[in-house]
């Protein structure tokens, strides 16, 4: 088999709207550069008619493959697939909804040719996304890169270009709870970013839920993290220190002071709820870290394909 310059992923989810454009765009970026390439689209559950839309792509174009799953299993988890199965020498990571430019790869492909192994994109604005979106992920990715031993590039997303060596490293990477850019980040190489501005997305509405945003920030931050187990422990601390100086605090009222204060006294709720509250917090960190050990451990499949027309 002919060696293959460039892999494309693209993880596609209720993206109808934007097959054919993010396949125009692509295409057009890959004859600029002159390169050899397929592209890779993974759909992830989709219940509209992407999947349909796809495969009228691969019927017509031999470079065009696609994953189907047997369900939605998530967008790491459809990037994955496509880091699996891609036979690039690079390989790129873009989502459908057009909001990153196709057209930035041929800045980020000539860092590759400069001798980087990863190059991600960098956003200098969000255009179009919901200002409270946009500042919770600023805080977010700051306080992940204060939490990690390795620096993790902050206003970034999964779009980037990472060089073949960089993929054979993620595929040692087993774990199921997947925060791919902190991945990347942690394998090393030389790694830099190109800066562009984010345009709106073109058609379609997000996927990404509160929910979803809040479940990716807890495996970015679990994942590479044992600080928040640290913090329970120095709350713990505390809390003893605090229990402590409350005993001394009531003994002192009831043998020296004789100020001694009847049952249901304030201060001893206030007491029992902050303690409580302490713990339960901790027993909620602690539970995190077991609930990723417990999803390793059961070594169920990363995901199930239901079609495809990858050929390996």
């Amino acid at each position: 088999m002919a060696n293959t310059d460039f892999s494309v992923i693209i993880p596609v989810y209720n993206e109808e709207d934007n097959i054919q454009l993010i396949y125009n765009r692509l295409t057009s970026v890959m004859e600029q550069l002159k390169v050899s390439y397929e592209l890779i689209f993974i759909n992830d559950g989709s219940k509209d008619n992407t999947l349909a839309l796809v495969k009228a792509l691969a019927n017509q174009k031999s470079n065009v493959k696609f994953i189907d799953f047997s369900r939605n299993f998530g967008h790491q988890i459809a990037v994955s697939a496509g880091i699996d199965n891609a036979i690039g020498e690079t390989i790129c990571i873009i989502d459908a909804d057009l909001q990153d430019p196709p057209e930035l790869i041929i800045d980020m492909y000539q860092k590759i040719k400069e001798g980087y192994d990863v190059v991600y994109a960098k956003r200098k604005k969000r255009a179009g996304d919901f200002p409270p979106k946009i500042w919770a992920a600023k805080i977010f990715y700051r306080i992940l890169a204060k939490l990690t031993s390795f620096p993790i590039p902050v206003d970034t997303g999964d779009f980037r270009l990472i060089s073949k060596q960089i993929v054979e490293v993620l595929k040692q990477m087993p774990e199921k709870s997947k925060y791919l850019r902190g991945q990347i980040a942690w394998i090393g190489f030389k790694q830099t970013f190109v800066e562009f501005d984010r345009d709106p997305r073109f058609g379609g509405k997000s996927n990404y839920t509160f929910r979803k945003l809040l479940k990716l920030a807890l495996d970015g931050i679990t994942g590479f993290s044992d600080i928040p187990l640290k913090v329970v422990t120095y709350f713990g601390l505390l809390v003893s220190i605090f229990a402590f100086l409350m005993s001394l605090y009531v003994l002192w009222g009831r043998f020296i002071s004789n100020n001694h204060v009847p049952a249901g006294w304030a201060s001893t709720i206030i007491s029992v709820l902050f303690i409580g509250g302490i713990q339960m917090i901790g027993i909620g960190i602690i539970g995190e870290y077991i609930s990723r050990m417990n999803h390793d451990l059961r070594n169920r499949p990363l995901y199930i394909i239901k079609e495809t027309n990858v050929k390996k």
